[in-house]
């Protein structure tokens, strides 16, 4: 079995999935990645299983090598990496050979990067996901040293690949949608939030970002009446002090702040990747507007992969290009094996 090597690490590394749902009545949120939109971005580019463990890197990634030559993708937030000096471009098929370093460093656009490799990371399953959730207890964050055993590529053949996503880096108007406690809050206090222009605040990690603003604080006539429920990642709390949080993945099962709508699953990927200082604003949706969004990973899988095209690259920029096979129709068939 391949096995990935950590050489360095960020603060925030962790394998991610796509989460283990079902466990929300014993007050184990579903987790996983905190982009899962990048999840499905990695799987289209390698043509892969969607649900394979990736490294999710907060902010800034590490070093890392493989026993075994594989293919990557980098997907999520813009991070600067190399593969002994190459440079690696975003969102693009690569492939890493047998003991060659992969350094990935800061997040020059977004917050969450992800490191997929083919195959995905192999780990032992806890409840039937791979997904680190340090609050719960369950795995830990990366550090030197560390090796993952990484599963076996069923698509080694496909074509190189790339990926122009939509930007979701830049904030912007993002959609919500009403909730259980939404008509807790008067009309011009909602008002007042669609027209208040936020910004993504310092603090934030992968339970929820805080919003900052100026201008009068948001509250409810009888906040403090307020009996605590489900809550979800899209939720939009509003504190005690009239300060909006928006819940994330690893957000907690019951909350007591009064929540004044949900951001859409869709939009939710932006609030994720938005860096401190993005602006955000944010506009009501009706429930039957918001169920139109709705979208399942696979059928989001698809659309993606009708989105990748095969790498063409001009002869001049391939420094061995007498090592390729160049006659058509006929391969050796080690080429995705051979340095």
């Amino acid at each position: 079995m391949a096995t990935l090597t950590v050489h360095s690490a960020g603060p925030g590394l962790t394998v991610q999935d796509l989460g283990r749902p079902g466990w929300q009545a014993q007050g184990l949120p579903t987790g996983g990645a905190a982009d899962p939109l990048a999840l499905l971005e990695g799987a289209a580019l390698l043509g892969l299983n969607p649900a394979d463990a990736v490294v999710e890197m907060m902010g800034f990634g590490g070093t890392f090598s493989v026993d075994q030559a594989t293919r990557i993708a980098l997907t999520g937030a813009v991070m600067q990496a190399d593969i002994d000096g190459t440079p690696v471009p975003h969102n693009t098929t690569q492939f890493l050979p047998a003991q060659a370093k992969l350094t990935i460093r800061a997040a020059q656009r977004g917050v969450y990067g992800y490191l997929r490799l083919a195959g995905g990371i192999a780990t032992d399953p806890i409840m039937g996901s791979r997904a680190t959730h340090l609050t719960a207890g369950i795995g830990a964050r990366l550090q030197p040293g560390d090796r993952l055993p990484l599963g076996s590529d069923l698509n080694r053949m496909r074509a190189q690949q790339r990926l122009t996503a939509p930007d979701r880096f830049s904030g912007g108007t993002i959609r919500i949608m009403p909730g259980p406690q939404t008509d807790f809050f008067d009309p011009q206090t909602k008002d007042a939030f669609c027209n208040t222009q936020f910004h993504r605040s310092q603090s934030g990690n992968r339970q929820g970002v805080r919003l900052d603003y100026t201008g009068d604080s948001f509250s409810t006539s009888g906040a403090l009446t307020h009996v605590s429920d489900l809550i979800v990642p899209g939720d939009i709390q509003i504190t005690g002090e009239g300060v909006p949080y928006v819940l994330l993945a690893e957000c907690q099962t019951i909350g007591g702040y009064p929540r004044i709508g949900s951001v859409i699953p869709a939009d939710l990927p932006t609030i994720a990747q938005a860096a401190p200082d993005t602006p955000l604003q944010f506009t009501f949706l009706t429930i039957a507007e918001a169920d139109a969004t709705a979208t399942s990973h696979e059928a989001q899988l698809r659309a993606i992969t009708k989105l990748c095209q095969p790498m063409i690259r001009d002869p001049h920029d391939i420094a061995d290009l007498l090592r390729y096979q160049l006659i058509s129709g006929a391969t050796p068939g080690d080429d995705l094996e051979r340095p």
